[in-house]
């Protein structure tokens, strides 16, 4: 819009009706580049209306008609939707986004910001806690020589990354660091260390405190414990995110135990990959959500995410009861190899319980366990093969096989697990305040990564959503789906400048056609890229164009409320 032209709507009185205006100094302003003529949803669940972008200085600097305005580009976007770019609220990049920072996966999804750090964290570390990853640290040929957040933060800039990037501190990291990885509680003055880290992590930068309780040594915390991490990062403006104690058996105690802790410690609560496990809990999804509901209608800050396919993935290890983890990884397979002890972990396994999540007897039978990764150059066979046909390979039963390949692995296995019904999956979907997680590392069909067989939600979360439950089972509209993928999560994490296109927020931005984007990822061939997003930018800066990677990083660390430079 030129000056003249500008200046005759502003005397009609009809810029209030605009949805954004443009007032240049002059018409040597330029933009660095101009999105033209598409529909534009911004986020906030508004229904889609016709502008034009205009981008500069990484910024939205204007929406409206632009047509006159000069610029260094245009992309014409008729036909497709333009949208904020969208927030993954759990991702587990921390480590492979250092192997290839311009994390295909996720930005093919139009993933432009990530959120990490479930339970363990990037940071802290100390020589234990590094030397209990350094399996997997050698695998990805990376040093994981880092010690706090900052360092790490420092590290990932230095490097440049593809996305966004922001953590919580770990609940079970800062509990490994000062008691290590045994069964027992805390002194009052090693309490007070662990909160003392839980501080500097927030400082460094951290968006809140998280827990992963299903995953030793984590089950080993009682909730005075958590409630004391949580209140600390309540008082540098922190969330509590967890991966509940059970989702299964047991999750009505273990949505208390969440509530309790949100309301003791004065803190919003985020419950990750909200689910009912296991096919006796076929249908409770219902039940768990009005209990939530009734938590909100009382006041209490809390919301979900989830990442809507009917399989998680996880450790294999997780399958062992936690009073084997005792002591780490070496102690647990040390103990599978101990005909007592492995009998008493069968029999564990083969009983009903809900002091703590058997995943054994959430499952129909081991056809419904699939393995995903392993580290162990032996048994990359066995990548994508269920466990029934392991125990066929071996010769031995399928919970032998569990066990056996735990041992072979170092219990460094992860699967995915066949164990919620899709009538739970789209309701929790539909829930105004569930947004929407990956749970998956950044991948990449080629190099290191490549060699990997992830779950399919690696690389399809966000088009599968644009596919099935917009465009073929109509249980969201677009608008709504896009208000779960930015505006959502970003009020969650109080991202006041991203989530939601318009003048000064950052440039976080999918154009894409929405009657073609999809996912392409399976269970049986998971390392495929989705299709649709024809152009993604990242603080304006272009990471796909036209359909390919342009190997930019322009992605940055964002540092929660209470960051000390």
């Amino acid at each position: 819009m030129s000056i003249r032209n500008y200046a005759r709507v502003a005397a009609l009185g009809l810029l209030a009706v605009m949805p954004a205006r443009f007032a240049p100094a002059d018409e040597a302003a330029a933009f660095d580049l101009v999105i033209a003529n598409g529909h534009v949803i911004d986020g906030t669940g508004s229904p889609w209306y016709s502008a034009d972008i205009g981008i500069r200085g990484g910024r939205v600097a204007a929406i409206g008609s632009l047509g006159g305005v000069a610029r260094a580009r245009t992309i014409d976007a008729k036909g497709m939707v333009v949208a904020p770019g969208f927030i993954d609220m759990l991702g587990q990049s921390e480590r492979t986004i250092l192997v290839d920072p311009r994390v295909p996966s996720k930005i093919y999804q139009g993933i432009t910001t990530e959120i990490t750090g479930e339970g363990d964290s990037a940071a802290p570390q100390n020589d234990a806690v590094r030397k209990a990853m350094e399996h997997k640290c050698t695998h990805l040929h990376i040093e994981c020589d880092w010690s706090t957040l900052r360092q790490y933060y420092a590290r990932l800039e230095k490097q440049g990354i593809g996305i966004n990037v922001a953590s919580y501190v770990g609940a079970t990291q800062v509990r490994e660091m000062v008691l290590g990885f045994g069964d027992r509680q805390p002194s009052a003055a090693e309490l007070e260390a662990m909160k003392q880290l839980v501080r500097e992590g927030m400082w460094d930068g951290a968006v809140g405190v998280s827990t992963a309780l299903e995953y030793s040594p984590a089950p080993y915390a009682k909730t005075d414990e958590l409630i004391a991490l949580a209140t600390e990062a309540a008082h540098y403006g922190g969330i509590y995110a967890t991966h509940m104690r059970s989702e299964g058996d047991a999750i009505t105690e273990a949505i208390d135990e969440t509530l309790r802790i949100s309301r003791e410690a004065h803190i919003p609560v985020e419950i990750w990959h909200l689910k009912v496990a296991g096919k006796e809990n076929w249908g409770r999804m219902g039940e768990v959500l009005a209990k939530l509901n009734a938590a909100r209608a009382d006041g209490v800050d809390v919301t979900a995410d989830t990442y809507a396919y009917t399989a998680w993935e996880n450790d294999l290890s997780a399958f062992i009861p936690p009073w084997a983890h005792d002591g780490g990884k070496e102690k647990l397979v040390a103990r599978l190899q101990d005909p007592a002890t492995r009998a008493r972990i069968r029999k564990d396994l083969l009983t009903p319980a809900t002091s703590w999540d058997n995943e054994w007897n959430e499952i129909s039978g081991p056809q419904d366990v699939m393995i995903t990764s392993v580290l162990n150059p032996k048994l990359v066979q066995f990548q994508g093969k269920r466990l029934t046909d392991i125990a066929a390979a071996w010769h031995v039963d399928p919970m032998d096989a569990l066990f056996d390949l735990l041992v072979a692995d170092d219990a460094y296995t992860y699967c995915a697990v066949f164990g919620m019904s899709e009538p739970d999956v789209s309701l929790a979907l539909q829930q105004p305040w569930v947004s929407i997680n990956n749970d998956s590392e950044g991948a990449s069909p080629e190099g290191l990564l490549g060699q990997d067989h992830p779950h399919p939600r690696a690389y399809g979360t966000f088009p599968r959503i644009l596919r099935k439950y917009v465009r073929e089972e109509h249980k969201l509209t677009i608008e709504d789906a896009i208000r779960k993928f930015a505006a959502l999560p970003a009020q969650r994490l109080r991202l006041a400048d991203r989530g939601v296109l318009k003048e000064h927020m950052w440039a976080d931005i999918v154009v894409f056609d929405p009657a073609t984007v999809r996912d392409l990822a399976t269970y049986e061939n998971p390392n495929q890229l989705s299709q649709g997003m024809q152009y993604v930018l990242v603080n304006g800066a272009l990471v796909i164009d036209g359909g390919a990677m342009t190997g930019q990083l322009p992605g940055k660390v964002l540092r929660g409320p209470a960051y000390k430079p």
